[in-house]
């Protein structure tokens, strides 16, 4: 079997993916893909140095992540510009991945962690999405902290994904993430248990 797990940005996606590797699932990590293709020398990272100009580009060769974020998230057509470059490689990789981890052990459950999952319109490819739900009085509080952003950049960077309340209602299971580790890893198994994989 295989499940879309997405939610919003700080909502703990991160922790949720690790319980379900802890019983035994296999991850496929859209945002590790995502820092994978963008590596120097890669095609991908040219064509973002092509579109947004080299000054992206740190000194080492590496992308400048803090610096580009600051000109897509404020700019839609900016961020529709680089998903147009990063996504299908992504994309190909992600697929490349579920179809080896189902080929080598297809009773096993895999997971793939993709934060833009319906903004990508990718919850086709899976038999369930499960979405990791925060309040968005939660999801803001963490996101600054998380990352040192003022409230106003911590907003403009949640106001760039759809909300977690549209997700909420588009999901087949919903994980409540806003209480201790131990509650959240009690709903990862229960959903484990639902599907008989536990």
């Amino acid at each position: 079997m295989n499940i879309g797990l997405t939610g919003g940005i700080a909502s703990g996606k991160s922790t949720v993916s690790q319980l379900f590797v802890q019983y035994g699932a296999r991850l496929v990590d859209a945002d590790r893909i995502a820092r994978e293709v963008v590596l120097p020398g890669s095609a991908v990272l040219e064509q973002i140095a092509e579109r947004f100009g080299s000054e992206m580009l740190l000194p080492d060769g590496t992308l400048d992540r803090k610096r580009l974020g600051e000109v897509v998230f404020q700019d839609p057509v900016e961020r529709r510009a680089l998903e147009q470059i990063t996504h299908p490689a992504i994309r190909k990789q992600m697929m490349d991945q579920m179809k080896q981890y189902e080929l080598e052990d297809p009773k096993r459950l895999v997971v793939v962690d993709v934060p833009l999952l319906y903004e990508s319109g990718l919850d086709e490819l899976f038999e369930e999405v499960v979405v990791v739900y925060v309040p968005a009085s939660v999801q803001l509080e963490r996101l600054k902290k998380r990352d040192q952003l003022t409230e106003e950049e911590a907003y403009t960077r949640i106001r760039a994904q759809m909300s977690l309340e549209e997700k909420r209602e588009r999901a087949d299971w919903i994980i409540h993430n806003d209480k201790d580790r131990t509650e959240t890893e009690r709903q990862v198994r229960l959903f484990l248990q639902e599907k008989g994989l536990l």
